[in-house]
């Protein structure tokens, strides 16, 4: 038997650093934040996408009392972005969460929103960039999929 280690590659910095088009894209996850229905964990995700063309498409965390009926806020914006704009691909997600004192937290994908990530990178042939907001002046960032998700499920 031999031991095998996977290292995550990421970048962190503040969101002042960031270029233009994802500081845009951190504001446009925040505002999504307003369109949260979590009654019940009272934790509020909102989700924003940026695609080929420059649209962004918002979505954030709808809940239901028929656990799991309710939906993610990436899931949300992604499939969004996909029946809204079948023809474009989408280049970034930026995810901001709220926790239920209202404070900005950091909040990474679940399994499921991973891997409707894994086949939306692999429908626009190129790295996914993932953004997520860890705090009110932090950021990590994560180039492609596979640093969020090494073993995939594609077919």
């Amino acid at each position: 038997m031999k031991a095998e280690t996977i290292t995550i590659n990421y970048f962190q910095c503040a969101i002042s650093e960031l270029e233009a088009i994802d500081r845009n894209l951190i504001k446009e996850s925040q505002n999504a934040i307003e369109g949260s229905y979590s009654p019940y964990s009272k934790f509020s995700v909102g989700a924003a996408v940026l695609l080929d063309n420059g649209e962004i498409v918002r979505g954030a965390n709808q809940e239901n009392c028929a656990y799991p009926s309710g939906m993610c806020a990436e899931r949300v914006a992604l499939y969004s972005a996909g029946a809204n704009y079948k023809n474009n691909d989408v280049i970034a997600i930026a995810i901001t969460a709220k926790n239920e004192k209202g404070e900005l937290t950091e909040a990474y994908p679940c399994g499921a929103c991973l891997q409707v990530m894994v086949e939306t990178q692999l429908r626009a042939k190129q790295k996914l960039r993932i953004i997520v907001q860890k705090d009110t002046e932090l950021v990590q960032i994560f180039n492609g999929i596979e640093s969020l998700m090494p073993f995939s499920f594609t077919l």
